[in-house]
């Protein structure tokens, strides 16, 4: 064997010329290798709820409750609107009500002076003898007056004989037997009592039956 084929035979793989820098650098890079049954493995796609674009446009909860918070906190002009129409008719309302009422009891105080008046004609009429005479019909004239101008006021007398006692109208003063009206009930009335526009002007002074008497 030859000095050149011994030389040859002596050179290991470590030995060999290594490539170039440049050279490295064209060599292509092994591709991946696919997944058992052929196809290329897919990158998934980005979830609309993640960091996504999509996600930056909505809302965050904490924005979300200062916007609540934010309505909530603005007054609704037009409920309130509402209410004050509301409130000044009802209000509207009443003072015309209480107006009412003035006017119609402005005159309680005066005509109940006026009341024994009425009640001291009445009782000199039933104590007459004579109904024709002509002293006995003037005043009977100046009575039915009287009480003509007292109505016109809206002031009426009321009836109370035979009813059953009512705290509300009656005033019971004293309480006796009798004969004919039944126990409980109004025997007698000492004075009339009044009604003005529709309320009482002043109770009636009436003596209660006890019954028949023993």
């Amino acid at each position: 064997m030859s000095e050149a084929e011994e030389k040859k035979e002596g050179q290991t793989p470590e030995t060999e010329a290594s490539p170039t820098p440049a050279e490295a650098e064209k060599e292509p890079e092994p591709a991946e290798a696919a997944p058992e049954g052929g196809a290329p493995k897919e990158e998934p796609a980005p979830k609309a709820d993640g960091d996504g674009p999509a996600a930056k446009d909505e809302p965050q909860p904490a924005e979300a409750k200062a916007e609540d918070a934010k309505a909530e906190a603005e007054p609704d002009w037009k409920d309130m609107y509402a209410r004050a129409l509301a409130d000044f008719d009802n209000y509207r309302k009443r003072a015309l009500r209480d107006r009412e009422e003035l006017v119609k009891f402005a005159t309680s105080e005066a005509v109940k002076d006026m009341l024994p008046t009425a009640d001291n004609l009445a009782l000199a009429l039933s104590q007459a003898k004579d109904k024709d005479d002509p002293f006995v019909k003037g005043v009977q004239l100046a009575c039915d007056g009287f009480l003509a101008a007292l109505k016109k006021h809206g002031a009426e007398p009321f009836d109370s004989l035979g009813e059953t006692l009512d705290p509300n109208r009656h005033e019971a003063i004293a309480t006796l037997p009798s004969e004919t009206v039944e126990e409980g009930k109004i025997s007698t009335e000492v004075k009339k009592g009044w009604m003005l526009n529709g309320r009482l002007l002043r109770a009636a002074q009436v003596v209660v039956s006890s019954g028949k008497g023993a």
